[in-house]
């Protein structure tokens, strides 16, 4: 089991004074535990974190004992990415959790070679357990997508000894879609008749206007004066 020592911590104190140090502020409760601000090593941390995630048990050294807690919480820093607070959650051993566990893919779908394009719906299931009994993760093998009717449930996954679902059986984990072509649009073809009579009647109509105006031109009208 992974092991974290805590310490306890002046909440009086900024927590930016704390980071500087090297570690993260954080908390925990639960289990009939008062919150107790505490501090972690913040590169322990990390790598507990990368391998524990927020479903797996780990032990919490602090100074009222050794806890069973699971990382429940893990705040942010909004810019570098970096870990800033911490909630842990104190577990009974004896108490069933309910928490979502990431699904993880393995292998290759036959089915890609024939064209057909595997589709990853599920990405966490949510499930029920005891500490002991909480898996860090659920593998999903993907070799077993064999045709293009081919799914995988819920239903099909290995989630160990004392672990139960807490989502219907039948719901998919990961299917196969076909690749669809895309339509090629073929342009109308130009109708250059049609053109044409368009020009014809657009010249035809400037040449009456014409006329009119020659009719009614200044020099006409001058003349006309002059008489």
């Amino acid at each position: 089991m992974i092991t974290l020592n805590a310490e306890l911590r002046d909440v009086k104190v900024n927590p930016k004074m704390i980071r500087r140090e090297g570690k993260i502020p954080a908390v925990y409760y639960g289990n009939g535990k008062e919150s107790t601000a505490i501090s972690v090593d913040a590169p322990v941390f990390k790598k507990a974190y990368d391998e524990a995630g927020e479903s797996t048990i780990i032990s919490l050294k602090t100074p009222e004992g050794v806890l069973d807690a699971l990382i429940h919480d893990v705040a942010l820093d909004s810019v570098i990415g970096n870990p800033i607070h911490i909630d842990f959650y104190i577990v009974s051993k004896d108490q069933k959790l309910q928490v979502d566990v990431p699904i993880e893919f393995i292998g290759t779908a036959p089915v890609e070679k024939m064209g057909g394009i595997v589709m990853k719906v599920m990405h966490e299931l949510r499930i029920e357990a005891l500490p002991a009994k909480l898996p860090s993760h659920i593998t999903v093998d993907l070799t077993k997508l064999v045709d293009m009717d081919s799914s995988i449930t819920v239903a099909d996954l290995d989630l160990g000894e004392g672990v139960r679902a807490l989502v219907p059986l039948t719901e998919t984990v990961a299917g196969v879609t076909e690749a669809k072509e895309e339509e090629e649009v073929v342009a109308a073809p130009i109708d250059l008749s049609a053109i044409e009579v368009e020009k014809k009647g657009k010249k035809e109509e400037g040449g009456e206007a014409g006329g009119d105006a020659e009719k009614v031109s200044p020099t006409t009208e001058k003349k006309g004066k002059g008489d």
